[in-house]
Order: structure tokens, then C-alpha cells, then sequence
């Protein structure tokens, strides 16, 4: 059973689309997922601080062509927050086992931010199940590559959220305005439409959101040994798209060259870190052509 979503999201032609907000149960884990549209499905995986929603703005053109898929990750949004199993490979599974309880058996993978790793590792171990992935503004783990973005060290968010309890404790009572410095500063400035910030903001004030949430910074040592194992086991042999912004910009596609056979990279000009709600017309103009069916 399933819900309708009533923010409407929107298809190419500004119609508001259906989105059915429906649980589904992994490994365990129950996972909001967002389902909207009909045709060859496609994965959509968040990063922080988003939920499914960071894709409103994309979702309805999407969903003209395509089965949209865009679940909530583990520990994030309404989905549960277990103690465990934030890691790169975890998150991976995740996906793959909600596409197998969806009866889907092809499907594009897109991620962004903390759903790149996932995504990327799902199309390396799984390259029957997953046609093509698009990552986005995020780094896997510390392959070579990156080494301008990182010149001044990581972001300084990185290793706040990555000690245990910290951050939860300092930020208690004071989520809404954490969440909006991302938002803005993800957007260059410009913001997000009030009702899609006031349903992420709402989304982390919840008891334990936090938690959640931080989960994959906890879990970078992990994912990064997956990463480097997964690089040192074989090649990323489906075809492959990057989108980089402000501030990655290249060093994901720098990162991936050496390891993937069919990779195409792109950087969006004048566009910040969240690219779907910042630029999502530039992105669909990437997006609609590289998802299209051979």
C-alpha cells in the first residue's frame, strides 16, 4: 500500500505528476520510496542533507519516459535508522535489493553526493542489473584524482560529522538553520522553493534524524576500503556519466577515468553543489538523452 504525495512535482510540460510514496521493506529496513511514471526504471539516490525530495524539480520530466525510483536511504527521512550499515556496499545492497522487491531487473542508477559510492559500487558489482549510472558531486573515497579539490583538506563538515554524537549534541534544537546553511550555500546563494525546504528542514528536526543521516561520514573508512577494492577487482564497464558543480567540479570524473571504459564527464557553470534543485533544466539536458534507451 502506498500514499499519493500532494506537492505535485511536475512533468516537462508543467502538469503536476502523482507521486506514491510507498514502504517498502529491505534486508530488514523499511525504506520510503517515491515511485512516480511508467517506462525503463530509474534509481535515484540522495546524498545530505535530502531526502527524496531533492529531485522534486526533475522527478515529473522524468517520469514522462521513465519508472522513477527515489528512496529515501536508510537512516534518512522517513526511512529507518538503523544502528548500522551506513557503508558504501550496505547502501549498495540496499538499492539493489529495493529494485528486486520492485520486480525491476534493468535499471539507470543516479547518485549524488553520499549516493554516489552506492551507486557506483552497484553498477560495478551488478553491471547485468544496472544499464548506466550517473554520479554527482561527490568523491569515491580517496582514489587518485582529487587532489586539487582536496589541496586545502576536506570540507569541514567532514570530520564534524564524522565523531560519534557530536554533532547531534550541538545541533540539537538548531536543525532548520544547519539544514538551510546547506541548502543555501548548495544553490550558490539562490535557495529552494519554501514548500520543498520545509519538508527536508521537517525531515531532520525529527528525534534521531541526525543520527541517521551522519551515518555515511561515520562509515567513509569503509566505503573507502569497498571503493578501492571494487577498483583493484575489475573495470566499471557500463556506460557512465559525471556532473560536476561547485564545488567538485572535475576531480570525480578524475577520480573514475582510469577505472571506466564508457566514461562521459561534465561540469554545470554557475550551479552549486544540490544540482537538481539548483539547475535542474541543465541537468535534465544531460540527463534525458544519457537515461534514453539504446
Amino acid at each position: 500500500m502506498g500514499t499519493t504525495d500532494t506537492t505535485g512535482p511536475a512533468d516537462a510540460t508543467g502538469a503536476a505528476v502523482d507521486v506514491e510514496l510507498r514502504r517498502v521493506t529491505v534486508g530488514g529496513v523499511g525504506l520510503n520510496v517515491a515511485l512516480a511514471g511508467r517506462g525503463p526504471a530509474v534509481l535515484l539516490l540522495h546524498g545530505f542533507p535530502h531526502t527524496w525530495r531533492l529531485w522534486t524539480d526533475v522527478l515529473g520530466p522524468l517520469a514522462v519516459r521513465h519508472r522513477v525510483i527515489a528512496p529515501d536511504l536508510r537512516g534518512f527521512g522517513d526511512s529507518d535508522r538503523p544502528a548500522d550499515g551506513y557503508d558504501a556496499g550496505t547502501l549498495a545492497t540496499d538499492a539493489e535489493g529495493l529494485l528486486a522487491a520492485l520486480g525491476v531487473t534493468s535499471a539507470a542508477v543516479v547518485g549524488i553526493d553520499a549516493g554516489t559510492p552506492p551507486a557506483f559500487l552497484l553498477a560495478m558489482r551488478r553491471p547485468g542489473l544496472v544499464r548506466r549510472v550517473v554520479l554527482m558531486e561527490s568523491l569515491l573515497g580517496s582514489l587518485p584524482g582529487a587532489g586539487d579539490f582536496l589541496a586545502g583538506g576536506p570540507p569541514w563538515w567532514f570530520g564534524f560529522h564524522r565523531e560519534p554524537g557530536l554533532a547531534e549534541s550541538v545541533l540539537a534544537g538548531n536543525e532548520a538553520s544547519y539544514v538551510d546553511w546547506f541548502l543555501d550555500r548548495g544553490t550558490l546563494g539562490r535557495g529552494v522553493r519554501q514548500e520543498v525546504r520545509d519538508a527536508i528542514v521537517a525531515a531532520y528536526a525529527r528525534p534521531g534524524a541526525l543520527r541517521g543521516a551522519l551515518g555515511p561520514y561515520r562509515a567513509l573508512p569503509d566505503s573507502d576500503r569497498q571503493i578501492r577494492a571494487a577498483v583493484a577487482a575489475g573495470r566499471l564497464a557500463v556506460p557512465a556519466l559525471t556532473i560536476g558543480a561547485d564545488p567538485v567540479g572535475r576531480a570525480l570524473e578524475q577520480q573514475l577515468r582510469p577505472h571506466a571504459d564508457r566514461l562521459t564527464g561534465h561540469v554545470l557553470e554557475d550551479c552549486g553543489h544540490l544540482i537538481p534543485l539548483d539547475r535542474p533544466s541543465a541537468l535534465l539536458d544531460l540527463l534525458l538523452p544519457f537515461l534514453a534507451p539504446a
